[in-house]
């Protein structure tokens, strides 16, 4: 992998704490115990995420690629889907919470599971969560109306800053 292109980030979920990264980062941008990878050291050569034996590092691309353009009738049959999957997932956890049996609820809980991963690859494929999309531009853009002075505003405008809209 060539330096800059890609740059290395943790799932914490998948984190071991093996820390086998540790000793095989040549600048030492791994750190297990904030759980983070400092990407100003980080030269992107893959090495930490070659040693994980959690799986746990991603090389991810600092610039990502344009998302593909999609016919309107293929947007609609996703959502279409998206919003299908969502109303399968909500009716089967009405049924998990009214079940006594235990194979029930696991039967149920497998069936929710299933139904969010496929809404949630559906979303994807339509572009929602792609971190330079125009659906990510605009969803950022409008987290700036929020008039709470607590909320971060500086943090999403840096965010927009960093991730510029491909589309």
């Amino acid at each position: 992998m060539e330096s800059k292109k890609v740059r290395a980030v943790r799932n914490l979920r998948l984190c071991s704490k093996d820390c086998l990264c540790l000793y095989v980062c040549p600048t030492g941008a791994t750190d297990t115990e904030t759980g983070q990878v400092d990407f100003q050291k980080c030269i992107g050569c893959g090495a930490c995420a070659k040693a994980c034996p959690a799986g746990a590092i991603s090389m991810v691309p600092y610039q990502y690629p344009k998302q593909q353009v999609k016919d309107e009738k293929v947007m609609q049959s996703l959502n279409n889907i998206f919003k299908s999957k969502t109303d399968q997932e909500n009716i089967a956890y009405k049924l998990y919470e009214k079940s006594s049996s235990q194979i029930e609820k696991q039967f149920l809980k497998a069936l929710i599971r299933s139904n969010r991963l496929l809404a949630e690859d559906t979303v994807r494929e339509a572009g929602y969560m792609l971190p330079q999309s125009k659906n990510t531009n605009a969803f950022l853009k409008s987290l700036l109306d929020n008039n709470d002075e607590d909320f971060p505003k500086d943090a999403v405008n840096e965010l927009l800053e960093l991730l510029e809209c491909n589309e």
